[in-house]
């Protein structure tokens, strides 16, 4: 409680400052030396007193800028761009006769073009709020220093991660997550197993889009979240070298290197990183088996889980741009990850009787020695086709994971007494999968009059998954192959996409942009050990519209809509069994069908900084964990089913403000109301539930090059298909210091600092009776160091990275 209202104070204080200010406004347009506006230049307003900072500020895409809000005084305007010296401005006086200035012209020089000497370091804010989405900068913040992707994403805005490593957006599943533009084509825990792997040194920004437009996959029921990696295409040599180490129960490691080479026409770039990782975690559950029309209590079950994970986790990456001419570029990357992991659980469950009389205990081992290779490769070309901006990008990828899987489960049986009531059960599974992916796009780009745009492009992607569970059952020493659990599952998609979006001014204060996608999808199934086979087609139109409407220079409105589809997970819709002990198990539903929804959304955007939107979402059948049982064989299962519709609807503010030279901050609160209505288990059911999720970060730094940050977030009970959440909260702080003259940073990360982010929830329909808590190993503290080393010219960013495949490797799982 003490938690949750120490932030709560924090929120309210940071909106109470937010509200502070009236003022002066200074306002200005900054050019390049040929008279052509420069976009995203970084705007400082300094104090004519001491040049200490007052405010900061980009520059619009018309090279506008402007400062409200301005205390009377003397300030001057410091501009600076990449590949340009800094400018400043004239002295300007803001006083009760003059609150209103508009500086002259201010026209950048290009930079001296050797920079040998230099050590640039960037200092892009934390959050960026685009018209489209969200970005967030992760060197930015202190506190994601020996942490990896997933739990950066997990304090990323509106984002957030359950106990599994299932990744929501504002509070719906059915997030696509794509690697430098490309799918992960991994999805569920192997995709939480990826992102675990991948350490937050590797990453430049997060791009978080909930509503994206017609030229990305319409796969994402709730949106789509890119993650870039760090690459640079300075003239010379440019890198980092990063080490660091956590200790939370076990200790962890990790190291990366990356590094880039331009010179002439070619541009080479490669990254490679390592992660050592050891948890542990506890889940507790209690059922209660309750007979199917009386409802009368039967048995009672109490599980106690502890489990291990031990793994590495070696990536690398290799490529290269070859800028053929001014108009033509050339690219080819590959990457692959090699990812052994070894996870163990030792489970006891204790069943008694209605009257709580113990009856019987069992207690299970069980293991999972898993390897998880990918290779994966790009080719892809740009080439502008005139001057005006006509442009056409096309990308060929080849994507391949395999792994293998040796899973050893162990049962043992005992009275009330602790008594071996016979041999133990003894099962060796042994599960290769390997899943490859090909995939091609083609985009083109038209501008028009009046800075109208036309863009086009078509899709094609096949992909092929071979999932081959073998079980044998141990019986006084001898060997039986198992056949009710054993399972051949081939699994084959080809999905056909084009698109057309259409973007013009509608008038002086209106801009528009509509786009509508096409994809047909052909897929069918066979279980070779039952000879059951399924195939689907289907074709799809997805429309989006966006409208923007710009009432002055302090408000700003859009509104857009979008349709999208949520493919089931491969794996998903293969039915093996994964088990953990000889109750409780985890089973694929091959019947799964896609869910489709509709989203709407209506964004306010107060000069600048706040930015408040309302939404609403319906979804049809929703694919969602359910929990199913057996009461006779008192057997416990999860699966997905297509269970049910959903309606949300929700209110999203964010905002982020400079309040002096030494403090920033920003802040995400989400309040959203979900409601599930459908059948499970035979059962109508009708769910529904009020949910808030808060996240603030605050900034300062002082001195010489030192740093630190406060941040956290805290969601309020929430529903997750049938399962109830309750409340949880994570805090976490951190201090950095800039040494070797900016070149190398130290940095300090205390994670979940009052070990607050505990799972615990409950679940309640038919004669589903359960509750849980899981205890992760969250509370860590880390240390990294970064050393960052270049030498050589500016040049503008002429290159590009994103592949086809942004979808289906969203959908593979990958690892344990």
């Amino acid at each position: 409680m003490k938690k949750t209202l120490t932030l709560t104070l924090s929120f309210l204080f940071f909106l109470v400052c937010l509200a502070q200010g009236q003022g002066g406004k200074i306002t200005g347009t900054v050019t390049d030396g040929n008279a052509k506006t420069i976009e995203s230049a970084t705007i400082t307003l300094l104090k004519a007193s001491d040049s200490s900072v007052a405010k900061m500020a980009m520059a619009s895409k018309t090279g506008l800028f402007q400062f409200d809000g301005v205390p009377e005084g003397r300030y001057l305007v410091a501009i600076s761009a990449v590949g340009h010296q800094k400018a400043y401005s004239e002295l300007v006086t803001i006083n009760s006769t003059n609150s209103i200035v508009s500086l002259k012209t201010i026209e950048l020089v290009a930079a001296p073009k050797d920079l040998a000497a230099v050590t640039i370091v960037a200092k892009k804010p934390l959050i960026e709020q685009k018209v489209d989405r969200t970005i967030v900068n992760v060197e930015a913040s202190i506190t994601n220093v020996g942490n990896s992707a997933l739990e950066v994403l997990e304090k990323s805005p509106g984002i957030s991660v359950d106990k599994d490593g299932n990744i929501s957006l504002k509070g719906k599943q059915g997030v696509v997550v794509m690697i430098d533009g490309r799918p992960s084509y991994l999805s569920g825990q192997d995709l939480a197993n990826l992102l675990r792997g991948m350490n937050a040194n590797q990453l430049d920004k997060i791009e978080i889009m909930t509503n994206p437009p017609a030229k990305y996959d319409a796969a994402g029921n709730s949106g789509i979240i890119n993650i870039t990696t760090k690459k640079n295409k300075q003239y010379g040599y440019n890198g980092s070298v990063t080490s660091g180490y956590t200790q939370g129960h076990f200790a962890r490691f990790n190291e990366s290197m990356n590094f880039n080479y331009r010179s002439g026409k070619w541009n080479l770039f490669t990254s490679a990183g390592y992660n050592r990782n050891h948890r542990d975690e506890q889940l507790i559950i209690d059922r209660n088996f309750r007979e199917t029309s009386t409802k009368d209590l039967l048995s009672i079950f109490k599980q106690r889980s502890i489990m291990g994970n031990e793994s590495e986790f070696f990536n690398a990456k290799l490529g290269a741009d070859y800028y053929a001419s001014k108009k033509t570029t050339l690219g080819v990357v590959f990457s692959g990850f090699n990812n052994p992991s070894v996870w163990n659980s030792r489970t006891s469950t204790w069943i008694y009787s209605p009257d709580n009389t113990l009856l019987s205990q069992t207690k299970a081992i069980t293991e999972n020695d898993s390897k998880w290779k990918n290779f994966s490769g790009n080719f892809n070309l740009r080439s502008q086709l005139d001057s005006a901006g006509q442009e056409i990008t096309a990308d060929l990828d080849y994507v391949n994971y395999s792994s293998s899987s040796k899973q050893p489960f162990y049962s043992y049986y005992y009275d009330n007494q602790g008594v071996l009531l016979r041999n133990p059960d003894t099962l060796m599974g042994d599960l290769p999968q390997d899943i490859t992916i090909y995939s091609g796009k083609v985009d083109y780009t038209l501008p028009l009059k009046n800075n109208a745009r036309f863009e086009a492009g078509f899709k094609s992607s096949y992909v092929k998954t071979d999932n081959n569970a073998n079980y044998d059952s141990i019986r006084n020493g001898e060997i039986h192959h198992d056949y009710n659990r054993s399972n051949h599952f081939l699994y084959e998609e080809n999905i056909n996409a084009a698109y057309v979006n259409y973007n013009r001014a509608l008038g002086k204060k209106w801009n528009g942009q509509f786009g509508l996608r096409m994809e047909n999808t052909n897929a069918k199934g066979n279980q070779l050990s039952t000879s059951i086979r399924f195939k689907r087609n289907y074709t799809q139109l997805f429309p989006t519209v966006y409208l923007q409407y710009s009432a002055n220079k302090n408000n700003q409105f859009v509104i857009n809509y979008g349709r999208r589809i949520n493919r089931p997970d491969y794996e998903d819709l293969n039915p093996f069994i994964h088990f953990l002990d000889r109750y409780t198990f985890e089973k694929g539903n091959p019947d799964l069908r896609p869910q489709f929804s509709h989203n709407i959304e209506l964004s306010h955007t107060y000069k600048g900084f706040l930015t408040s939107t309302l939404n609403y979402s319906r979804t049809t059948d929703i694919i969602q964990q359910v929990i199913e049982q057996n009461e006779l064989s008192n057997e416990t299962f999860i699966k997905k089913a297509n269970i049910a519709s959903r309606d949300q609807f929700g209110l999203t503010l964010t905002a982020y403000k400079q309040f002096n030279k030494w403090w920033n901050g920003n802040i995400y609160l989400n309040a959203a109301n979900n409601k599930f209505k459908g059948i499970v288990n035979n059962e109508m059911i009708s769910l529904s539930i009020f949910g808030f999720m808060g996240q603030l970060q605050q900034q300062f730094k002082w001195g010489k090059g030192w740093g630190a940050e406060v941040s956290g977030f805290y969601r309020s009970k929430g529903l997750e298909g049938v399962i109830f959440i309750k409340p949880i909260a994570q805090v976490n702080a951190g201090f950095s210091k800039q040494i070797m003259k900016n070149k190398a940073s130290v940095k300090l990360n205390i994670r979940d600092l009052f070990q607050g982010n505990k799972f615990k929830g409950y679940s309640r329909y038919g004669t589903v009776d359960a509750q849980f808590v899981n205890i992760n190993d969250s509370r860590a503290v880390s240390v990294g160091f970064t050393y960052r080393f270049n030498k050589g010219k500016l040049k503008a960013n002429a290159g590009r990275k994103e592949g086809s495949a942004s979808d289906e490797q969203g959908r593979v799982k990958a690892g344990n």
